[in-house]
């Protein structure tokens, strides 16, 4: 079973497999003011006459969540940190938005009413709502990847119950899904997924030592938030994408490969076993996958550079370096021992990125206190939520009685 979590004759089923594709689409944004929400906004914003926007969501930036609201005409808004409930009230006076605080209110943004919901909160925080929008049946635009790596058959088993409709947002597993034949998997052989390799695909180990944040945030290609591009300095966002392939497209690990592609035009590719191989090529621009999944099954227009093969000239690949890029071999140990271990995995990771982001440890101290946390916090089976929270609070509270052990580079603010 696929990304398409069920199938009924030739569609999956859940809202937006019953809904015409001219009709008008409500859409609920969870994480509205992160790049991804932002993007999504855009998109909207191109097709008013397609899409319009029930509720909102975001951690704390209340003043830049209220001018979306207002601007997209939103039915709701809601701030995670109940601390600033007051403040959003008041920057949405007049303007007949509903506003709402606290986790509670998220989740309840995210069980509304919405035919679609971006699942675009990042971190292990979004793994809540985006269950609970999976569990009424929604047709959900997944761009949270800590979703499935923190509870992958939980959330796949969810799904498969409720008949909703799984759509992959992040470019990797987009691509996969647009070329992956659903009706005979069978004839697959392998998945590809594609790596820019980061900012940080030259530097040689003892210069990696001393990379400050600055330098870990500047990805060549793609224009996304600090902690996503600290995971794509450290490879570690490849590792969780392989993670989540598993679940979506139920791959055995063996066979996911990974391939670093510095120009990230060709966004991932499916094997066959008769030697064919299908890729997806676009530009580096999350608005084409955002768009794929908030129009699927039709496309609309997507306001991005259009793909241009003669100026670009060449395309290049390389396997990546296992020594200088440990969290891959992390992650696939995460996989292949199951249980909570992916948990810990990314529980993990969030905490050291969070503390190189802070010049606490240095970049190439991250991978050791992940794997630190995995050799320290034991995998166990996986049977609800609860479970899945409370090693994820487990593994953090060791990541962060870690941090002290190491100093690595780590610079002065």
């Amino acid at each position: 079973m696929s990304a398409q979590a069920k199938t009924n004759g030739s569609k999956p089923n859940g809202a937006g497999a019953r809904q015409a594709a001219s009709e008008m689409r409500t859409v609920t944004i969870l994480g509205a003011t992160g790049s991804i929400g932002c993007s999504t906004l855009d998109i909207i914003a191109h097709h008013p006459d397609r899409f319009a926007v029930e509720a909102l969501t975001a951690n704390r930036k209340v003043n830049q969540l209220a001018a979306q609201a207002r601007t997209v005409r939103a039915k709701r808004a809601v701030i995670c940190d109940p601390d600033r409930y007051g403040d959003l009230k008041e920057a949405l006076s007049g303007s007949g938005i509903k506003a709402a605080a606290g986790p509670e209110a998220v989740i309840e943004a995210a069980d509304g009413d919405a035919d679609l919901v971006m699942a675009g909160i990042v971190g292990a925080a979004g793994l809540a709502p985006t269950l609970a929008a999976a569990r009424r049946g929604a047709v959900v635009a997944l761009a949270n990847k800590e979703t499935l790596v923190c509870a992958g058959a939980l959330f796949m088993a969810e799904v498969a119950q409720s008949g909703a409709t799984l759509l992959p947002v992040d470019s990797e597993h987009n691509a996969i899904f647009q070329v992956f034949d659903e009706h005979r998997p069978e004839g697959v052989e392998k998945l590809i997924l594609t790596a820019s390799g980061g900012p940080l695909r030259t530097r040689t180990l003892e210069e990696m030592r001393g990379v400050t944040p600055e330098q870990a945030v500047a990805h060549p290609n793609w224009s996304m938030g600090a902690k996503i591009s600290v995971d794509s300095a450290t490879m570690m966002n490849k590792g969780l994408e392989l993670i989540e392939a598993h679940h979506l497209f139920q791959m055995p690990e063996p066979r996911i490969e990974i391939l670093v592609h510095p120009q990230s035009v060709i966004h991932s590719m499916v094997a066959y076993i008769d030697g064919s191989v299908l890729a997806q090529l676009g530009a580096p621009d999350m608005r084409t996958p955002i768009a794929y999944a908030l129009a699927w099954p039709d496309r609309v227009n997507a306001p991005v550079v259009r793909l241009d093969l003669a100026k670009i000239g060449q395309l290049t690949f390389e396997a990546p370096d296992p020594v200088r890029f440990p969290a891959l071999r992390l992650a696939r140990e995460a996989l292949c021992r199951g249980g909570t271990a992916p948990t810990v995995l990314n529980a993990a990771n969030e905490v050291a990125v969070e503390a190189f982001l802070a010049r606490r440890i240095g970049f190439t101290d991250i991978a050791h206190i992940v794997e630190s946390t995995l050799e320290a916090v034991d995998a166990r089976p996986v049977s609800s939520v609860q479970e899945v929270i409370a090693i994820d609070g487990e593994a953090r509270r060791h990541a962060q009685g870690s941090l002290a052990r190491f100093t690595g580079a780590a610079a002065t603010a």
